[in-house]
C-alpha cells in the first residue's frame, strides 16, 4: 500500500491510527504508524488522514479493506471492496507457513493424532488446550472404536461453541465461545507406523 497507492483508490490510507480519525480531528495531534515503524509517534492529522485505514478493527474483528478478513491468498484473483473497483487480491498473501513431520521417524500409537481444524476452534482454544483435551479424551474410547476419533473431533468442536448462558455462548473460564465455523479433523498417526 505504500508502494503502490494508486491500489488503494484514494479511498484508503497505509497509516495506522489507534482509531477512526474523525473531521473535528483535522489539525490536531494523534498517535500512528506506518509500515517501516517498530512503534507509534505522534503526527498532524491532515485531510488525507480522514481516508479508511487500509486494516480497520482489531484482533478477529480486523478486516483488510474493511471486507476480508481471511487472507484468501489463493483464488478470489477479483474480490474487490465492496461498491467500488479497488482489487483487494494485492494486499493478501499466499505463503503458508508449512511444517513437515516425517511418520516414518517415530512409532505412533492409538492415541497418537494430528488435529486438522477451521479457525472456529484456534480462535478461542489454545494449542496446549486442545492437546489437554485430546489426550484426556482418547484414553476413556475403547481402543477397537473405530468412531473414537470423530468422537474426540466431536468433544473439541463442543469445547469451542461452549454452552448458552444468559450472555451468550461461553467455553471454560467464561470465555466467549466461537462465533464462526468450527471443523475439526482428528488423524490417528498410527497408520504411518505401516508405511515402511
Amino acid at each position: 500500500a505504500y508502494m503502490q497507492p494508486h491500489l488503494l483508490g484514494n479511498e484508503f490510507t497505509h497509516l495506522e491510527f489507534p482509531r477512526r480519525v474523525q473531521r473535528k480531528e483535522v489539525g490536531k495531534r494523534m498517535l500512528y504508524r506506518d509500515f517501516n515503524m517498530t512503534g507509534w509517534a505522534y503526527k498532524t492529522i491532515e485531510e488525507d488522514d480522514l481516508k479508511f485505514p487500509l486494516i480497520y478493527g482489531e484482533g478477529k474483528k480486523a478486516r483488510v479493506m474493511a471486507t476480508i478478513g481471511v487472507t484468501r491468498g489463493l483464488g478470489d484473483h477479483d474480490l474487490k471492496v465492496h461498491d467500488s473497483n479497488i482489487y483487494i487480491k494485492p494486499f493478501l498473501s499466499s505463503s503458508p507457513e508449512v511444517r513437515v513431520y516425517d511418520l516414518l521417524q517415530y512409532e505412533h500409537g492409538p492415541d497418537d493424532v494430528l488435529i486438522l481444524a477451521t479457525d472456529g476452534l484456534w480462535d478461542v482454544l489454545l494449542n496446549e488446550e486442545v492437546a489437554e483435551a485430546v489426550t484426556n479424551f482418547l484414553p476413556n474410547c475403547d481402543p477397537d472404536d473405530p468412531h473414537r476419533y470423530t468422537l474426540a473431533a466431536q468433544d473439541l468442536v463442543m469445547r469451542a461453541r461452549g454452552v448458552l448462558k444468559d450472555r451468550g455462548w461461553r467455553i471454560s473460564n467464561d470465555r466467549l465461545g466461537s462465533g464462526d465455523d468450527i471443523s475439526v479433523y482428528v488423524i490417528p498417526l498410527i497408520h504411518g507406523n505401516k508405511q515402511s
